[in-house]
């Protein structure tokens, strides 16, 4: 049986389809429709159930790629080896939220420049970093979003902890977190907000979560970077819900104060996301592991 053709049934198996498989192998989508065609009639039975939207992979071809994707895999993992020894660099491009990407992710993969790494990055949200990930466009994506379906690996990193934060002024005004826990979120009904997005996405998230409400108010200040949401509350705006690790020098020095510090603070969990299959490329894998070392730490 031809490794070309089984590869090429893999990709579909965990793309979902015809089209998005070419890409990620760089054939046309008739070529690919005709190599799953011909592998089909060498075993004589279907191996895709074929959609408007795409495939769904009968039972025999579960029960083939569980029997040949590891093969497969560790394949790639060997021959990609011979080459990362040849090449002196190998380029990784890695996608994620900006603040972290800068915060985090970029500082903990410094080591490996030395080592020969090379990094491109993209920014996005994370429906966008995933399919630009499906697409083949980024190697290794930094994601709050956890990918279905069979074509993404997503392996947990770390929890990012979310803080009430405000300028001095406002939480003066507000009382402290004392008055804020007798009186309810209502006290906070005078105090702008200041978030990324229209939609409130971190500040309706801690409502929920501490005090089972939903924001009264739209934000008097979008700002699409956390880091200039930061700025924006130091300088007096209003309030906003942060990651912590994004504050903390801000809450140390004063800038801003916490107006709350729940029992159980919100998290969100931030995900390493690949195509599956492609940890047994080195450059990628080093990476990989790299930024999971490094998070215990986090």
């Amino acid at each position: 049986m031809d490794l070309a053709l089984l590869r090429t049934f893999v990709t579909v198996h965990r793309a979902g389809s015809f089209t998005r498989a070419a890409a990620l192998l760089g054939l046309s989508q008739p070529a690919v429709t005709s190599q799953i065609r011909t592998l089909e009639r060498q075993l004589g039975r279907p191996l895709f159930l074929r959609y408007a939207r795409g495939v769904t992979p009968t039972t025999i071809g579960d029960e083939l790629a569980h029997k040949v994707a590891p093969h497969l895999d560790a394949l790639t993992e060997i021959t990609e080896a011979g080459l990362d020894q040849d090449s002196a660099t190998r380029t990784l491009h890695l996608g994620g939220p900006p603040e972290f990407t800068a915060e985090r992710a970029l500082p903990a993969l410094t080591p490996l420049i030395t080592q020969g790494l090379s990094i491109r990055t993209a920014f996005g949200a994370a429906d966008e970093l995933l399919n630009g990930l499906a697409a083949g466009h980024h190697d290794l994506t930094v994601t709050t979003t956890r990918p279905r379906g069979g074509l993404l690996t997503a392996t947990p990193l770390c929890d990012e902890e979310h803080v009430l934060v405000a300028a001095p002024r406002w939480a003066a005004r507000v009382g402290g977190p004392g008055v804020l826990q007798d009186r309810g979120v209502r006290v906070l009904d005078p105090v702008p907000l200041v978030e990324v997005h229209e939609s409130l996405p971190l500040i309706a998230r801690y409502w929920s979560a501490v005090f089972d409400a939903k924001p009264a108010a739209s934000a008097a200040v979008i700002a699409t970077d956390l880091r200039a949401v930061l700025s924006c509350v130091a300088a007096g705006a209003g309030l906003a819900v942060l990651p912590r690790y994004l504050c903390a020098e801000a809450l140390d020095s004063g800038a801003v104060v916490a107006l709350l510090e729940p029992p159980v603070p919100p998290l969100r969990t931030y995900f390493l996301a690949v195509r599956t299959g492609t940890l047994g490329l080195p450059h990628i894998a080093r990476a990989h592991e790299w930024l999971l070392r490094t998070a215990v730490d986090w």
